[in-house]
């Protein structure tokens, strides 16, 4: 299992070069991907593609940029120019966001989103490709190709959690991205329905990203308290809940991985355990805690 960072947190409180910079620290200490969200800062793609001038050897990746608002030709007219400056280092995780966010925030319909995700993938991936895109559906039609020189194909990975959008990933994308799943709902959901899905299309293995809040610390309660607070939101989204459900959990501070750090790893050890092939460590420590956090997340890194 790969080991990468989630530094959504840098977003929100950095500037440009607070980003480089997050970028920089974790390619230094040998991590093996740098990931951005989409959502109400800065814009996760243009972000990357600075980091990506700056900072070699280390893959980036978006975790997710959401598809209503954006059309795909646009979407991989950005993310190839992406994969250019970056010398191919590019995957792009794209998802549905969520209902209140879509029609609430933004004015777009939410109806039918597997079909939406069909027909928005249909365009995606032959441009993804360097191909060209001919689909005429009900919410997505794309007819064009894309010249970006120097641009080799990039990778898409799906926010796909229900057995439907788990599906649709596998047979046609390169994987998924999961956020507050935890590795049981990995091992007996996740995994073996993209796998199988991918193997029925006789696609290769599907790269599973899971996105999981990590915490080394010996004041657990103090933790969990605190991802609690942070991460509150994502107990309320139906999506998230679904997965909080399935896990047997109450919020997203019971998921959390938190503890001393042989508790850590052991845990850790368990999401790999579920067939996971990287894991996009979102770290919410503060002060000590936090040069601990990286770490015991980099005592992992010769095994990945």
């Amino acid at each position: 299992m790969r080991i990468g960072i989630f530094a959504g947190d840098v977003l929100e409180s950095s500037d440009t070069d607070g980003v480089v910079a997050a970028a920089r620290q974790a390619a230094d200490e040998g991590f093996a991907s740098f990931w951005l969200p989409n959502i109400f800062n800065a814009d996760a793609l243009v972000s990357l593609g600075v980091v990506a001038r700056e900072v070699p050897d280390i893959g980036l990746g978006t975790a997710v940029v959401p598809t209503y608002p954006r059309h795909p030709v646009a979407l991989a007219q950005q993310a190839l120019t992406v994969n250019a400056i970056s010398g191919g280092r590019l995957t792009l995780g794209i998802g549905l966001s969520h209902q209140i966010v879509i029609e609430n925030m933004l004015g777009y319909s939410f109806d039918h989103p597997l079909r939406h995700m069909r027909e928005y993938l249909a365009a995606l991936m032959p441009l993804a490709q360097g191909h060209m895109a001919d689909v005429t559906g009900t919410s997505v039609s794309a007819h064009a190709a894309l010249i970006v020189p120097s641009a080799t194909p990039f990778q898409v990975v799906v926010a796909a959690l229900g057995p439907k959008m788990l599906e649709l990933a596998g047979t046609v994308a390169d994987g998924t991205v999961t956020w507050m799943t935890g590795p049981k709902t990995l091992a007996g959901h996740i995994v073996p329905t993209i796998t199988a899905a991918a193997e029925a299309a006789g696609r290769p293995a599907p790269r599973i990203v899971a996105g999981l809040p990590v915490c080394v610390t010996d004041d657990v309660a103090g933790a969990r308290e605190r991802a609690a607070e942070v991460f509150a939101v994502y107990g309320h989204l139906p999506s998230y809940r679904a997965m909080l459900d399935r896990e047997g959990l109450d919020g997203p501070a019971d998921l959390a991985i938190v503890g001393p750090e042989d508790q850590v790893l052991e845990r850790l050890a368990e999401v790999d355990a579920a067939g996971c092939t990287e894991l996009a460590a979102v770290s919410f420590a503060v002060g000590e805690e936090a040069a601990r956090t990286r770490a015991a997340l980099r005592t992992l890194l010769a095994g990945a």
